[in-house]
């Protein structure tokens, strides 16, 4: 019973968003409050009530009072669906959410059926703003290729001459995310670096183990864990169990907090990985409006905040401040009102583009601190130390690459 009381006392914070006032704006949260992602999801959630509560303390929007609309994808395609048209029905005038980019990019498509601007918070595949981008459908979280430039920068000293073993989880963000590191690491032979696909959803410690073996029998010096979430957390308890970091650096090329937290501070210690943003990074730069969300999340939650309830909370105040643009809530005024909009966040300046809805913002590199130093941090949580940041323009895809992308695949070279 114990384990459930976070989630319980959580349940019933999300039922006290609900107002009485005569007429709200909903918005509609469709994320996993349950299965592997659950983690990622807990945090979008948090992020977006944080962002509600300061809204509506401070007059709302036009005078109108923020509702949180909430359901559950449990990280799958088709209940993300089915989600999009209950809150649709229920009155969200915008959607958001996801912590696997199969679920946000189903879940957009659905919400382009309604004429609803769909937000992806935590989708990383190119395609989500590639192939399958759409005009109802607005990134805030960066991408395979922009998290895969910015490790393949830093890391290009210590790969040059050194095997790679690709562990990748068999799915869209899993797929793309190998072929943006490969590129970019100069690692496409397959002979030299080779590597293997597990099974997903739902691998099993013992897929792990299998292909944990065969990256061991490879002879790479360099294990790229192309995993999410719970996956992520199995996969290295694995490798510690077999004692692969004597031998292998471990890279993740997507982390978040909450990823960290599930492993513990001795299996993440000396991992490194992509963010699009780190509770460290306010800090460490000097972001003033970071540092007081980062302030207000651990009053509120007495945790620190994840790049996912970052994004949640960023997608909130994005709506809001398009809304007042725009004069209306109105999905083609939020759509003009977005495009090409520049604007100072939790970060450095970030902006919306215009010909892929992409949030083209900066990249940063960063790795697991040591057991100890964790374990002397403010609430425990230091897991991260940010290496280095790629700037928003070197980090993204240029339009002419976007459009060959388009292209290849036989889509139009503009949204629709």
């Amino acid at each position: 019973m114990r384990q459930w009381q976070p989630w319980l006392a959580f349940m019933a914070l999300l039922c006290a968003v609900s107002v009485n006032a005569a007429e709200t704006i909903k918005l509609g949260l469709n994320y996993p409050s349950t299965g592997r992602y659950k983690e990622q999801g807990l945090a979008q959630a948090r992020g977006a009530l944080l962002a509600i509560e300061e809204i509506n303390a401070n007059g709302g929007l036009n005078g109108q009072t923020l509702e949180l609309l909430t359901a559950n994808t449990a990280s799958k395609p088709d209940k993300a669906v089915a989600n999009v048209d209950q809150l649709v029905e229920q009155g969200a005038a915008m959607l958001f959410g996801g912590a696997s980019s199969a679920v946000a990019i189903a879940a957009g498509k659905q919400a382009a059926q309604h004429d609803r601007i769909y937000f992806g918070t935590l989708t990383y595949a190119n395609g989500t703003t590639g192939i399958n981008g759409h005009r109802h459908m607005f990134r805030e979280s960066y991408n395979a290729w922009m998290a895969a430039k910015a490790l393949a920068q830093y890391l290009k000293h210590e790969l040059h001459g050194k095997r790679l073993f690709y562990l990748t989880a068999d799915y869209n963000w899993g797929h793309s995310t190998e072929a943006s590191l490969r590129n970019f690491t100069g690692t496409d032979d397959t002979t030299q670096h080779p590597g293997v696909r597990t099974q997903y959803p739902r691998p099993r410690a013992s897929h792990f183990q299998q292909a944990l073996q065969q990256a061991k029998d490879s002879g790479a010096e360099v294990l790229m864990l192309v995993q999410f979430g719970d996956d992520m957390v199995k996969a290295l308890n694995e490798i510690e169990r077999m004692g692969l970091k004597d031998s292998m650096t471990i890279v993740v090329p997507n982390l978040t907090h909450g990823m960290a937290r599930r492993a513990g501070a001795s299996i993440m210690q000396g991992v490194i990985g992509a963010v699009p943003w780190s509770w460290q990074v306010p800090g460490k730069y000097g972001y003033q409006q970071g540092q007081a969300f980062v302030n207000a999340f651990v009053k509120r939650f007495n945790t620190y905040p994840s790049s996912s309830a970052a994004s949640a909370y960023s997608i909130v105040y994005q709506f809001k401040q398009a809304a007042e643009r725009a004069g209306s809530i109105k999905t083609e005024a939020l759509i003009k009102a977005l495009e090409g909009h520049r604007y100072i966040g939790l970060k450095d300046e970030q902006y919306w583009r215009s010909f892929d809805h992409q949030n083209i913002q900066s990249v940063y590199v960063v790795r697991a601190h040591t057991r100890e130093h964790v374990l002397q941090s403010p609430l425990r949580e230091d897991f991260f130390d940010v290496l280095m940041k790629l700037p928003a323009e070197q980090a993204a895809r240029t339009e002419e690459e976007w459009q060959a992308v388009r292209r290849t695949a036989g889509m139009s070279l503009q949204l629709r």
